[in-house]
C-alpha cells in the first residue's frame, strides 16, 4: 500500500487510495487511537465526499460514532480536536496536492499527529493483515460546529492592520471558508470560491509560479503584502509590494519577532532553514533548535521542549498558542501585526526582507536518483571531515564558516534534494556545481 507516507496517508483518487481501503482506515482507526468517537473533517477536492462516506461507514462498523465538521480546514480540525475533546480526528484532504489526489491525516488526542513512526505504519499492517468483521451495534454520526469556535478563538488575535491594503489568494481551496469572514471582505480577493479541480492553478503556493496572478494583483493594485494559501489552509506563503515571492524561511523571520516573548524563549527551525533567519531569531533573543523536516517532527520538537513557534521552508507556521500546530490563519495575523506596526514607522514589507537577507541561497534543487543514499554517503564523506558543524538527523546540513548545504532525501517524492547557501550568488553556483558533479555520478 503505498499511500501510507511518513506524515500522513495520501496518493491518487482510485489508484492507490481507495473507497475499500479507507472503509478499512475508520474501521481499524477507533482501535489504534484507543477511542470509540473519531472527529472528522473534509476538504472541497471532488472525491473528498466519496471518502467520507468510505471513513465513516467504516467507523460506525466499528461501533464507534463520528463526529463531524463537514467541509473543514485542516487547522480548523486540529482546533476542533481539542474544542471537542476527543480522542482521535483525520482531516480529509491532500493539501497542496493537484486534483486528482486525496488523503488523510490523523491526530490524536490534543491533536498529536500521526505519522509513520507513530501509528500509521502499524494501521496498514492492521488494514493488510486483520479482517473486518462489522459489529451488531453500529455507531452513529453527529453533526457539529467547528467554524464559529474556530472564529472566535482566531478573533482574539486580530491585529489592527487597517493601515494594510491587501491581496489575498484562497487558491479555490478552504481558505475561502475562514478567511474573508477572519479579515473581512474589503480587500482584493482572488479564487476565493470552492473549486475542487483547482482550475486557476494548483493548491501548492510552495510552487513560485502559482503566486503569478497574486503578484500581478499586488503591483498592479498597490497593495502592501499579498497572502496566498494551501488547499486546506494549513500553508501560507507571502508576496511583498513589489510582487517578490517571499521565501518561506524569511516570513518565519518577522512571524517569530511578533511571538517572540522572554529572551531564552525557543523556537524549531527546520533544516533547510537559512542562516539568515537562524541569525536573525538568534539576535532577538531566541534558542534556535534546527530539526528534521515535517509536520509530524516539528510538532513532536516543540512539545518536547517546550518551544512557543516554529517554521518550516513548506510555510507551516506551529504556535505554541496554538496547541504546537500550524495554523495558515494564525501565521497571516501575526505577520499583519508586525507589518502593520513597521508601516506606521514608515518601514515596508521589502525593506524588512532586504534587512534580514545577508546570504544567497539556491532555493531547492531536486535530483531524481536510483542511488540517493551513495549519493548523500559521497557527498558526506567528501566535505564533513573539515567542517565546522554536521548536523546528520535528516539527510546532512554540512555547514563551514562561510557556507552550507543541507541534501536530503525527500519523505514524499522520489528525489534527492539539495539547498546550498553562502554570502553571494557567484559563491553559491560555484557550491552547487561542485556538489552537482558528485551527485550525477549516481543517477
Amino acid at each position: 500500500m503505498g499511500a501510507f507516507k511518513a506524515y500522513d496517508i495520501r496518493g491518487i483518487w482510485g489508484e492507490d487510495i481507495t473507497k475499500e481501503l479507507v472503509y478499512k482506515i475508520g474501521f481499524f482507526l477507533p482501535k489504534l487511537l484507543g477511542t470509540r468517537q473519531i472527529l472528522v473533517g473534509r476538504d472541497v477536492r471532488l472525491s473528498s465526499d466519496d471518502m467520507f462516506k468510505a471513513l465513516s461507514n467504516g467507523i460506525m462498523d466499528s461501533g464507534s460514532d463520528v463526529l463531524s465538521l463537514g467541509v473543514a480546514s485542516t487547522p480548523m480540525v486540529y482546533f476542533s480536536t481539542v474544542f471537542f475533546k476527543v480522542g482521535g480526528s483525520v482531516q480529509i484532504t491532500a493539501s497542496h496536492n493537484p486534483a486528482k489526489y486525496n488523503g488523510l491525516k490523523v491526530s490524536r488526542t490534543n491533536a498529536v499527529p500521526v505519522g509513520g513512526d507513530t501509528g500509521l505504519k502499524e494501521l496498514e499492517k492492521m488494514c493488510n493483515e486483520i479482517p473486518v468483521v462489522p459489529v451488531e451495534k453500529k455507531g452513529i454520526i453527529k453533526e457539529v460546529d467547528g467554524k464559529t469556535p474556530y472564529l472566535e478563538f482566531l478573533r482574539r488575535y486580530l491585529p489592527d492592520f487597517s493601515n494594510l491594503k491587501l491581496a489575498i489568494d484562497c487558491s479555490n481551496g478552504m481558505a475561502s471558508y475562514i478567511i474573508p469572514e477572519l479579515l473581512g471582505k474589503q480587500h482584493i480577493y482572488l479564487n476565493d470560491w470552492f473549486d475542487g479541480s483547482f482550475p486557476a492553478h494548483e493548491p501548492n503556493p510552495l510552487d513560485p509560479n502559482t503566486c503569478r496572478q497574486l503578484e500581478k494583483a499586488v503591483v498592479d493594485n498597490h497593495c502592501d503584502l499579498g497572502i496566498i494559501y494551501d488547499g486546506d489552509a494549513d500553508r501560507v506563503m507571502f508576496v511583498d509590494e513589489k510582487g517578490r515571492y517571499i521565501q518561506a524561511d524569511f516570513a518565519m523571520a518577522l512571524i517569530g519577532k511578533q511571538v517572540f516573548k522572554h529572551k531564552g524563549d525557543k523556537c524549531v527551525a527546520d533544516i533547510r532553514t537559512s542562516k539568515s533567519t537562524t541569525e536573525y531569531l538568534t539576535a532577538l533573543g531566541y534558542d534556535v533548535l534546527v530539526w528534521k523536516v515535517g509536520h509530524v517532527h516539528a510538532k513532536a520538537k516543540i512539545r518536547e521542549t517546550g518551544a512557543i513557534f516554529g517554521g518550516e521552508l513548506a510555510g507551516h507556521y506551529y504556535f505554541s498558542e496554538f496547541f504546537c500546530c500550524d495554523s495558515a490563519a494564525f501565521a497571516t495575523m501575526m505577520m499583519l501585526s508586525v507589518l502593520a506596526d513597521e508601516k506606521r514607522k514608515g518601514n515596508s514589507f521589502s525593506a524588512l526582507i532586504d534587512s534580514i537577507v545577508k546570504y544567497s541561497s539556491s532555493g531547492e534543487i531536486n535530483f531524481k536518483l536510483d542511488r540517493k543514499d551513495e549519493a548523500m554517503q559521497a557527498l558526506y564523506e567528501r566535505y564533513a571531515p573539515k567542517a565546522e558543524h554536521v548536523y546528520d538527523f535528516d539527510g546532512y546540513r554540512i555547514e563551514y564558516p562561510t557556507w552550507w548545504f543541507n541534501v536530503r532525501k525527500s519523505n514524499t517524492e522520489p528525489y534527492l534534494r539539495l539547498i546550498v547557501e553562502a554570502p553571494t550568488e557567484a559563491e553559491t553556483k560555484l557550491k552547487v556545481e561542485e556538489i552537482t558533479e558528485i551527485v550525477k555520478k549516481f543517477s
